[in-house]
């Protein structure tokens, strides 16, 4: 039996009192630690003349919470190479969850998509290049998970790897000079503003570069010949992150270096290979081989625009892997092992039930657990789910009892052995759930600061600047500063009047806006006049925040209808959203309700880009009100937009107590004048409309709208 104490809460349940608590995912695995089988694998894998295990019955994410306590206790390094790039994501995914990510590294293919097109991806040369460094340093206890794509690519030798190296360490003496010169050498670019990998920046004493085994960019600061400090910085911001007492500086192998070598010759020979099917692994990477070198891959390789890469003698075959693999100790986790394993550790799991969402079955299948002595978790990345979930069990009256985890798998599971549910809220309410690596973050650098916005302007744009006015933007230009050049903007005024802008000024530069077809007049350099404009722009504004401000005051002396709380069916809608809610939508989302909640005039705009989830809160709003036996229309500008978001509502509000329908041209006036009868007599309706034509204006109008 076993006993968890942590902090708890108390939740009201037919009369009496529920005892609950809170668990983090390290106390859970905590739990699955005190499993027979980890005793039994650590015993095997202090025994050197073990070289093959096989763990069957694993499923799921049982595998990676079982690997995650071998890895904790262990010493040596374990290599898990899974199916593919998705599969190793979310095993990733699942290590850093439970263990954090310092020990856990992820190798990927360094190209973005399959390896025969040739398309290189700098941030997956991130992350490869940080491996083989932290493997050559030597460092005890790594974990790395990787893929047969990655695999099947040669890497650089360790010896090539180290004369391509640059140490740097705080209070080192050494000239900064010395640095660039090296970093030149090495491939990096020289450039004014550091924003992806293989860049550097010089400012006075400062040197900024972004080296290909780290995930952000290093700030030196030099004190004449002496290394000051040392700092991560992001790029978005160029703010500071946290401080490093030393650095690896490491360039872009896959061009300074020669790729010579297996990546299994860059691990100790105490490594553990841990994989789901050894024949398997060694057929995909013969066939990632053979796909890259055919006639028509190379003929795309050496396309122009592709840079001439060329993959001949830069991948291994599946024989070539085979004779490396064979020199570490393997672990197998599939449905069955590759020849006949020295020992063999069994588990008996099953894979969480499918609910589709379906709280009967759900509550029906946990209870049969509990009956059954089995302890339930219930995994999710946020409290607020693990909340709603326990709400809509309480307001449906079943007598569940569970743990919420503070972080989630991708996988949940039943362990009948340890008689204990790891259950995850995604697969619950058929919920997307994302894995994130940590090129995602270099990836986005390359599009960061303004930078991204300069990137939209083409030579003749017409431009702001907050300055001097309204200009034609005339591309970038390099003009001498020192003894270097800079990089600047060139904005042409009237006149033919020039200003160059630094890139650190280009929060300064915005594109200009206004009527289409009509081009602006360009503002003239020297002569106040745009000084003035922003005055009387200034002025205006006044008078319209004056205007507002007393058309608020007036509209908070009037009462306005109050809606109830969220019920459980509020709440069971919120839950089974397929995605994650991004903070700013969770933000939206609870701002709304609780405008709708109070007693005042609702005066609310929700604004937000093109597929981040507008849509969403507008349902859960709709709802809220339809719950409160109201009606409600929602008017949107054009016929395609009106049936697209009729089969939205409907999709989400199916098996709710309410009626969607919708109204456009596409709709006789007598089908119209039908449907609008039709939801009147209905309480609880939600309509969708195209606010135009006077008619459908007329029905509508006799609905409450929200």
């Amino acid at each position: 039996m076993f006993f968890y104490r942590n902090r708890t809460m108390l939740y009201p349940l037919d009369g009496e009192l529920k005892k609950t608590g809170i668990m983090t995912i390290t106390e859970l695995q905590q739990q699955y630690a005190v499993h027979p089988n980890v005793t039994a694998m650590n015993r095997l894998l202090k025994d050197v003349s073990v070289k093959h295990i096989f763990c069957g019955g694993l499923c799921a994410s049982s595998a990676s919470l079982f690997f995650s306590v071998l890895v904790r206790k262990e010493t040596c390094p374990f290599v898990f190479i899974l199916s593919d790039l998705e599969e190793a994501g979310y095993f990733y995914h699942d290590l850093t969850q439970v263990l954090g990510g310092e020990r856990i590294l992820f190798f990927p293919s360094s190209f973005r998509r399959a390896i025969k097109y040739g398309q290189k991806d700098a941030a997956n040369e991130i992350l490869r290049t940080e491996v083989l460094s932290r493997l050559q340093k030597g460092e005890k206890g790594l974990c790395v998970v990787t893929y047969p794509d990655a695999l099947a690519e040669k890497v650089v030798s360790r010896k090539e790897l180290s004369d391509k190296t640059l140490k740097l360490g705080v209070g080192e003496r050494v000239d900064s000079t010395f640095v660039t010169d090296v970093l030149h050498s090495y491939g990096f670019e020289y450039v004014d503003y550091v924003y992806e990998p293989g860049q550097y920046a010089v400012r006075g004493s400062i040197i900024d570069v972004f080296s290909f085994s780290s995930e952000y960019p290093y700030r030196i600061d030099f004190f004449g010949d002496e290394v000051e400090s040392i700092r991560t910085f992001e790029v978005d911001s160029q703010l500071s992150r946290e401080k490093k007492d030393s650095i690896v500086i490491v360039p872009d192998l896959a061009v300074t270096g020669m790729a010579s070598t297996s990546f299994l010759d860059f691990i100790p020979r105490d490594a553990v290979l841990a994989m789901r099917d050894f024949l398997w692994l060694r057929e995909r990477i013969q066939s990632v081989h053979d796909e890259a070198l055919t006639p028509q891959a190379i003929a795309v390789q050496e396309a122009e625009e592709n840079g001439g890469i060329t993959l001949e003698g830069k991948l291994i075959d599946g024989s070539e892997f085979t004779v490396h693999a064979l020199d570490f100790r393997r672990l197998e986790f599939g449905n069955k092992p590759t020849g006949t394993a020295d020992a063999t550790v069994s588990f008996d799991v099953t894979a969480q039930p499918i609910f589709h969402k379906n709280f009967d079955l759900a509550a029906a299948s946990f209870q049969e657990y509990q009956e059954k002595g089995y302890s339930l978790y219930i995994c999710s990345d946020s409290t607020k789910q693990t909340d709603r979930i326990r709400a809509i069990f309480e307001d449906r009256g079943d007598k569940i009892s569970f743990i919420a985890v503070e972080r989630t798998l991708h996988e949940g599971f039943a362990d009948n052995e340890l008689r204990l549910c790891v259950f995850t809220d995604h697969q619950l309410f058929d919920r997307f759930h994302k894995y994130n690596l940590k090129s995602d973050k270099a990836r986005s650098g390359k599009v960061a600061l303004s930078l991204k916005e300069l990137n939209q302007f083409t030579p003749g744009d017409y431009v702001v600047h907050t300055d001097h006015g309204v200009g034609r933007f005339s591309g970038l230009v390099r003009i001498p500063n020192g003894d270097t050049t800079q990089e600047v903007m060139k904005l042409v005024y009237q006149n033919d009047d020039v200003v160059f802008v630094s890139i650190h000024s280009l929060h300064k530069v915005s594109k200009y806006k206004g009527k289409e077809g009509e081009p602006p007049r360009l503002n003239k350099l020297g002569t106040g006049a745009w000084e003035k404009l922003k005055e009387r722009t200034k002025t205006k504004i006044k008078d319209i925040a004056r205007d507002l401000i007393k058309l608020y005051s007036q509209r908070r002396e009037e009462k306005g209808f109050a809606y109830s709380p969220d019920s459980f069916l509020q709440r069971e809608l919120e839950a089974s959203f397929i995605y994650e809610d991004t903070p700013d939508q969770s933000k939206a989302t609870a701002e709304v309700k609780a405008d709708m909640e109070r007693d005042r005039p609702m005066d609310r705009l929700v604004c937000g880009d093109v597929g981040f989830g507008k849509t969403e809160v507008a349902i859960r709003a709709a709802f809220k009100a339809v719950a409160d036996n109201k009606q409600v229309a929602v008017l949107v500008p054009t016929t395609v937009l009106a049936y697209q978001h009729f089969q939205t509502f409907r999709e989400r509000l199916k098996g709710l107590p309410c009626r969607v329908e919708y109204l456009s041209r596409a709709r006789t006036a007598a089908q119209a004048k039908a449907e609008c009868s039709k939801a009147l007599a209905t309480e609880r309706s939600v309509f969708l409309s195209v606010h135009t034509a006077s008619w459908e204006r007329m029905y509508i109008s006799k609905i409450s709208v929200c």
